[in-house]
């Protein structure tokens, strides 16, 4: 078992200031927050990524990711070095980049194609190692980990250390399926995104599926992540605040039962 950290991808709230979100995030009792370049730090803004990070630190919080768009190969190792230098202003120890281009099926790619994507990936995480920044890739349908075979066989072409997977369920994935893919993946990993959807992603409260999330916390296995890790509630129903409110108590509840539990018990 391992243990998380509560967090809060700032893309659940696309059009609150970051100024409301470290406050809501605070009065919650979550720890750190990824910003998303989308919208509350777009890449090349230093003057507002510096005033983001003031405004989480000064809240006790951290700067857990930066959430960035790049999609590889979409985008190039410029616009990579773009986000790298925002990351960098921001005092993102992460970044989080899209493997592939977006809203494309893994099994649509040739090899030639994926050996070009992952080498570039490579390229992008030097880049990021020699500014002793980690990236981390979406775990996401329509993606090039958008399943189980197609994750492994991505990180074995990348082949590098500075590489990691975030994880988070394909909305209505089983929870046995659930278990299997993090078994088979989990020592990959660094942060899970966490959210409450069925197969239609159709969102709901986190506390009707706190069984699910308690299994996942509970089982989730050691990983060669060197940091703390973080588990970032992401998109709650209606993104409304108070909804938000209501998951938050009970997933950090969640943590500490989990965190709490003596080792083997389920």
């Amino acid at each position: 078992m391992t243990s998380f950290r509560p967090g809060l991808c700032s893309v659940t709230f696309r059009k609150l200031t970051p100024e409301t979100i470290v406050e809501l995030a605070a009065e919650c009792g979550i720890a750190g927050i990824e910003w998303a370049g989308d919208v509350h730090v777009p890449p090349g803004q230093f003057d507002v990524a510096r005033r983001v990070r003031y405004l989480t630190e000064e809240a006790g919080l951290t700067v857990v990711s930066y959430g960035s768009y790049i999609a590889s190969p979409s985008d190039d190792e410029a616009a990579f070095a773009l986000v790298l230098e925002t990351a960098q202003a921001l005092g993102a120890p992460n970044i989080r980049i899209w493997p592939g281009s977006r809203n494309r099926d893994s099994v649509t790619y040739s090899p030639q194609e994926r050996l070009h994507t992952a080498s570039l990936i490579r390229r992008m995480a030097r880049q990021a190692a020699n500014a002793s920044i980690t990236i981390a890739l979406e775990y996401h349908p329509n993606s090039l980990t958008d399943d189980l075979a197609s994750a492994q066989k991505l990180m074995a072409e990348i082949d590098d250390p500075n590489v990691f997977l975030y994880w988070q369920p394909r909305p209505g994935l089983p929870l046995d399926e659930a278990l299997d893919e993090l078994r088979a993946i989990g020592t990959e990993t660094s942060h899970f995104h966490v959210f409450a959807w069925d197969s239609e992603k159709k969102r709901y409260p986190l506390s009707d599926q706190r069984a699910y999330w308690n299994r996942i916390f509970t089982e989730a296995p050691t990983t060669r992540w060197p940091g703390d890790r973080f588990a970032m509630l992401e998109f709650v129903r209606d993104d409304n605040p108070e909804q938000f409110r209501v998951d938050a108590a009970v997933f950090c509840q969640m943590l500490k039962e989990v965190q709490a539990r003596p080792a083997g018990a389920s």
